[in-house]
């Protein structure tokens, strides 16, 4: 039987006369007890009372979205706060402390990092939020940051959400930073299988890991009707095209980085089975589940490509629309360049008859050729060969 582990009380949970007291843990059903108490650290001597313990900023109302304490799989409690869930803890050797908050206080989580013995880079994780899925391991409590999705119809866009897990031989912490996902039907599935439950800790977080992966369908459907959309749109020729695969393609960048690592993280947990004693139908659900995050990963890889092949096809359809207007309006200049030529050589024609009519009607005494008998059919014919001269020149240069 594995060593029992001691953990030590605050020294604001002391007696009144000043002497801690310690709660011993018995021995837990849950795997986690199993394989990780044998390296847990010694027990430390518990900490002094103080004379007056300080007083706290009491947490924000709805926090705590719902806390509750089992034993065998089934809930002996429901505490209405942390301190209320630290003490009822203690008082069940046997229990399993489920913890779920949204959006926590820093007095939340240092309290719970008080009675839990977090670590304080994982306690820094959770408090700033935005970090991308992974997995660390702080000696016997594992830590789990992963993001949800989920597809909004109205704006057609997805939404993701940052959830972080807390796991330890007796308690799961989780952390929720945004929307999704919505934990109440993890909770509820593993009240309704008691037999899952009371696997421990590491069967709960694997329902977590499930709900989310099943969470990525919805988005993945979403976001295919998008793309067939976008495909008809594009050789539909509507302008606004470009920004909404440009959008899409920006939310499959993010979608890619909440998949992607959770694929790494998953086959990291299945190559610890044989070492942690991982209960075989936990096996089962952990293959299962990676199988589906798998094929959603492979997914958003196919999007991303498609995307990026759309946004290809859509320029070069840009393009050739933008040459064929540059070819219409080519097409119109030179129309108009051969009118202008048209108009132009009339011109000229008509402006050599004239100028000889004008230059003979300034009638002026000194003209010779007034007096000239000839003077008149000169004339006429002078106009003549001209307009002739220039019909024959500008109908060889294709201006007429």
């Amino acid at each position: 039987m594995p060593e029992r582990r001691v953990r030590p009380v605050p020294a604001s949970k002391a007696d009144a006369k000043g002497n801690a007291k310690p709660v011993t843990k018995g021995n837990r059903k849950s795997m986690w007890r199993r394989a990780m108490t044998s390296t847990a650290p010694p027990p430390t001597e518990p900490p002094e009372p103080s004379p007056a313990p300080a007083e706290t900023t009491p947490p924000e109302p709805g926090s705590v979205v719902q806390a509750a304490l089992y034993r065998d799989g089934v809930r002996v409690a429901a505490p209405a706060s942390l301190a209320d869930t630290f003490r009822e803890l203690r008082d069940q050797p046997d229990g399993m402390a489920w913890i779920g908050l949204a959006r926590p206080t820093e007095d939340e989580i240092l309290s719970l990092a008080a009675e839990f013995d977090l670590h304080p880079l994982a306690i820094e994780d959770a408090m700033e939020a935005h970090q991308r899925p992974k997995l660390e391991r702080y000696g016997d409590t594992l830590f789990v940051v992963l993001s949800a999705a989920r597809y909004l119809d109205a704006p057609e866009e997805v939404d993701f959400g940052e959830l972080h897990v807390f796991i330890g031989p007796d308690f799961l912490i989780t952390v929720r930073h945004g929307a999704a996902p919505d934990l109440t039907a993890v909770r509820r599935r593993m009240e309704e299988t008691p037999e899952l439950l009371k696997l421990g800790p590491e069967a709960v977080l694997y329902a977590i890991l499930d709900a989310v992966v099943d969470g990525y369908a919805p988005v993945v459907a979403g976001v295919q009707n998008d793309i067939d959309e976008i495909e008809t749109e594009v050789f539909r020729g509507d302008p606004k095209v470009s920004r909404r695969i440009y959008e899409l393609s920006r939310e499959m960048v993010e979608f890619q980085r909440a998949t992607r690592p959770l694929v790494g993280m998953l086959h990291g947990l299945m190559a610890g089975f044989a070492k942690y004693g991982t209960d075989e139908e936990l096996q089962r659900y952990l293959r299962d589940v990676a199988d589906h995050v798998t094929h959603t990963s492979e997914r958003v890889d196919g999007f991303r490509q498609a995307l990026a092949d759309i946004l290809t096809v859509n320029a070069t359809l840009v393009t050739q629309q933008q040459n064929a207007e540059m070819r219409a309006l080519a097409e119109a200049g030179f129309e108009q360049n051969e009118e202008i030529k048209k108009i132009s050589s009339w011109a000229a024609i008509l402006f050599a008859p004239t100028l000889v009519g004008t230059i003979y009607g300034m009638n002026f005494d000194d003209m010779p050729e007034l007096g000239w008998h000839f003077g008149y059919p000169f004339a006429i014919g002078l106009m003549g060969i001209v307009c002739a001269s220039l019909y024959v020149i500008f109908k060889r240069r294709d201006w007429l």
